[in-house]
């Protein structure tokens, strides 16, 4: 009889869907993948079609299985992640009532979310949400639907998330759960269920949200129907799964309170596991999937904050590491020049149209100084947040858990460590949602009694970056300064916008 020793792994992501095979040791065996594009119909929007995410899901999970001898028969369970926030509508028949579907970082909702804050306080709905408002959230992109396609809302029997798309193609069965609908802006932090306050607030149908389950039960066997599409057994169990967000904390082992996580790609998102939410207007909270929570602040502006200088200062003629190496050069604190990096502004409060800027520039600055300030700009940015959720939760971070694109830089590294005076790890398996799909099976199939034992099992970290000493040091005099001088730029944004027209 063959084993069933073999997780599959699926990653709904926003630039391709993946597939992955996961040996009972957490090792991924082979991984493949299938693009497909942004739809960009307006300034500011952006959409998917549901029907390329099934067919990249297809492609890649055939294309795994044919890679590894008598994969088909060997697999535990399924379990997807995907990208968040966006909304599916399917009608009673689980046919999809719009062919596109506004994503996590489609911004059409902005006026109803300023709308909805000018005629509420943070004490309506920060109990009852969890979150302060935002144009990511499906409450608001709902919203949206029922004003500017009521046949396609009105139509709609029930509403999901990407991965519960590609859970309903596998199995036939509708769910959702508490990690997507944390950060939905319409469930109750505290009994994990709908809130009737905020679907009322928000002038929303109850009836269109689906039960919300637990993470790891099974949702259901895969159907004839997908066995043929994907070459899956029929039968194969499928887990309910997570957001990719939080199935990717679980992937690098941070998944008990006292760990945090650091997210560098083109923004910035650090976020402390807790066992409560942190209601605060600055701080977001996302359910885990070991039943917890994931406080979080994004910044806008990470990874692309080098993006940004490789284009100004270098017409993209140099790489990365030649960037890198120019801002070892300079010495920790770059003579006292500061950069604050809210090159896109800031995703929360009244200060989104916040910008970005050199303060204590001198004529002794030459580019080894600008490409160190925009780093360590980063790095009190983030700390700056770490300090306002710490101040919140009432408990220092042990570690910090870093991935993402940034955490492939050294010297950034070091100097994050050294800016948050918090030791940094960084796993040696970058495709952490992977892993995490893989622990969550590991754990639902009874391989191991918790989450968080698989996880700890399937995670493995290289060195320990800790902090510098020195650079700590100056980086604690500067932290207070960049502080001061983020509070008192944001009387100036609205000049510049009345400027800039």
């Amino acid at each position: 009889m063959t084993s069933q020793d073999l997780y599959l792994s699926i990653d709904v992501g926003t630039g391709s869907a993946r597939a992955a095979l996961v040996d009972a040791g957490g090792r991924i065996l082979t991984i493949a993948a299938r693009e497909y594009d942004q739809i960009v119909p307006a300034f500011g929007w952006s959409e998917q079609r549901p029907a390329d995410w099934w067919a990249g899901v297809t492609e890649s999970v055939r294309t795994v299985l044919d890679r590894v001898d008598g994969a088909r028969s060997r697999i535990a369970a399924v379990c997807a992640c995907g990208q968040m926030h966006g909304t599916v509508l399917v009608d009673a028949n689980g046919a999809l009532t719009r062919d596109t579907v506004p994503l996590w970082n489609d911004k059409r909702t902005l006026d109803l979310v300023t709308a909805f804050e000018r005629s509420h306080d943070p004490k309506d709905y920060l109990a009852e949400s969890g979150n302060p408002p935002t144009p990511a959230w499906p409450a608001f992109k709902l919203a949206w639907i029922r004003d500017h396609d009521p046949k396609a809302y009105h139509a709609a029997a029930a509403v999901m998330m990407p991965k519960d798309y590609v859970n309903f193609r596998l199995t036939g069965e509708i769910a959702m759960e508490a990690t997507e609908g944390s950060c939905s802006f319409l469930m109750n932090p505290k009994t994990r269920e709908w809130s009737p306050a905020m679907v009322a607030m928000m002038g929303l149908d109850a009836a269109k949200l689906p039960r919300l389950r637990s993470p790891l039960e099974i949702l259901g066997g895969v159907t004839a129907a997908a066995a043929v599409e994907t070459g899956l057994a029929e039968g194969t169990p499928v887990l309910v799964g997570g957001a990719d967000y939080p199935v990717a904390l679980l992937g690098s082992g941070a998944c008990r309170p006292g760990l945090g996580s650091d997210v560098t790609g083109t923004s910035s998102i650090i976020t402390l596991i807790t066992e409560a939410p942190l209601l605060d207007p600055e701080i977001s909270n996302v359910a885990t999937i070991e039943g917890g929570w994931g406080p979080f602040v994004l910044l806008e502006t990470g990874g692309d904050a080098m993006r940004w200088a490789r284009r100004a200062f270098h017409e993209g003629a140099l790489g990365y590491p030649e960037i890198v190496a120019k801002a070892a050069e300079a010495a920790p604190g770059a003579q006292g020049l500061l950069f604050v990096p809210y090159l896109t502004g800031e995703r929360l409060g009244a200060h989104r149209n916040a910008r970005a800027q050199f303060f204590g520039l001198g004529a002794g600055h030459g580019l080894a100084e600008l490409h160190r300030a925009v780093l360590e700009g980063v790095a009190f940015a983030v700390t700056r947040h770490i300090r306002v959720m710490e101040t919140a939760s009432g408990r220092p971070l042990d570690r910090v858990i870093a991935s993402g694109g940034g955490a492939k830089t050294e010297l950034w590294l070091k100097i994050k460590a050294s800016t948050y005076g918090i030791p940094i790890l960084v796993p040696e398996e970058a495709e952490c949602g992977v892993i995490g799909c893989a622990a969550m099976v590991a754990a639902a199939t009874g391989r191991f009694s918790t989450v968080q034992d698989a996880a700890e099992a399937f995670v493995r970290y290289g060195a320990e970056i800790p902090p510098d000493p020195a650079w700590a040091d100056r980086y604690l005099r500067m932290q207070p300064v960049f502080d001061r001088l983020y509070h008192h730029s944001q009387a100036l944004y609205d000049d510049l916008d009345r400027i800039a027209q």
